[in-house]
């Protein structure tokens, strides 16, 4: 909500004249339906190609729509940190500005380390060397700066189709949260631990969005 959803409403208000309720919830569901799709579509294509045993096949279908997900939710990140610098060459240059796009980057950079572990950890699990799973956090994240600096170059062009994409990215990580991280987490004899550690993770995320913008 307070790195994609509130930020899409914000610049819908600002910059389109569609309601921004309408827009944000036509990115948010079809960001969820298009998850819907890559699902089956990577289920269907783990059965074709399985070598492993059925429940194998399944999870690890399961790490690569998280891997996926997450590297979508990073797309539009990188794009807002785009549209923050890029602000300052399209309206000048101030002091007050400047700190303002530093605090969005150090925002977004920070909240990257436990989206990275939400990667590196299931890949961990699998049997991944360490170098490859924390590869695979940090490639993840790679798309972010590749997003700013086009944004920066594009910044006029980019701003007005940001709602959209920072609520279709909102949608996507629901449908994955959702499906996949919630029932796992609540499976077993001690899945009130999870529930407590879900809250104490909603509650960082929280704090590092709201507190860094």
């Amino acid at each position: 909500f307070w790195s994609l959803l509130q930020p899409a409403i914000e610049r819908a208000e600002t910059y389109l004249s569609v309601p921004a309720w309408l827009v944000v919830s036509c990115g948010f569901i079809f960001g969820a339906l298009f998850m819907w799709a890559s699902d089956k579509a990577v289920t269907y294509a783990g059965r074709l190609n399985a070598k492993t045993s059925s429940s194998c096949s399944e999870r690890l279908n399961r790490i690569i729509l998280l891997v996926f997900s997450i590297t979508l939710h990073n797309i539009p990140e990188g794009l807002a940190v785009g549209v923050a610098f890029g602000a300052l060459n399209n309206g000048g240059f101030t002091t007050e500005a400047f700190m303002g796009a530093i605090t969005i980057a150090v925002g977004i950079g920070l909240q990257n380390f436990p989206e990275g572990a939400i990667i590196s950890m299931p890949l961990r699990a699998e049997g991944e060397s360490k170098g490859k799973a924390f590869l695979g956090g940090v490639l993840s994240g790679v798309v972010e700066p590749i997003g700013a600096v086009l944004t920066i170059l594009a910044a006029q062009l980019v701003i007005p189709a940001l709602p959209y994409l920072l609520s279709f990215a909102a949608g996507a990580m629901l449908y994955v949260v959702v499906e996949e991280l919630i029932p796992e987490m609540s499976q077993g004899k001690h899945s009130n631990i999870g529930t407590i550690f879900f809250a104490v993770g909603f509650s960082v995320m929280m704090t590092l969005d709201v507190a860094l913008g």
